[in-house]
């Protein structure tokens, strides 16, 4: 597990910015029983992926005239109860840090995996989710 001094200000970059955090189990189902869209940011300390995931979430929210009814987040290997209930709603996805996920009524409709956000800048990352928020939410 993460040391929570490298931990809590990637948290709080998007828990500061409107986003609820999901770290047990019960928390996860709880979320993902709510009726409508539920956005979930899987945090990472991954320097080159978190990098540009975090700012490109926060700029999607931030300029899309539609948006999830709820946005979350969990971070990988710090909250690892919740990651882990939240990788089984992922599936058939392989676990994936950082992973951006988009749920409607509980059904994943949307996945940004590590690997379409690695190497590229928020930007895309942003314009890749309000394309999901325009057709989901």
């Amino acid at each position: 597990m993460y040391p929570a001094e490298i931990v809590q200000p990637m948290k709080e970059e998007l828990t500061d910015n409107g986003f609820d955090e999901l770290l047990t189990s019960s928390a996860v189902e709880d979320q993902l029983k709510r009726s409508g869209t539920t956005l979930v940011m899987v945090n990472s300390v991954c320097g080159c992926s978190a990098g540009s995931a975090r700012p490109g979430v926060l700029m999607a929210v931030a300029n899309s005239s539609k948006k999830p009814d709820f946005l979350t987040t969990s971070f990988a290997g710090f909250d690892m109860e919740a990651v882990s209930t939240l990788r089984q709603h992922l599936l058939p996805y392989p676990p994936s840090s950082p992973a951006i996920a988009l749920f409607k009524d509980g059904q994943l409709v949307h996945m940004i995996e590590r690997h379409q956000i690695e190497g590229r800048p928020a930007q895309v990352i942003a314009h890749n989710l309000i394309a999901a928020f325009n057709e989901y939410c």
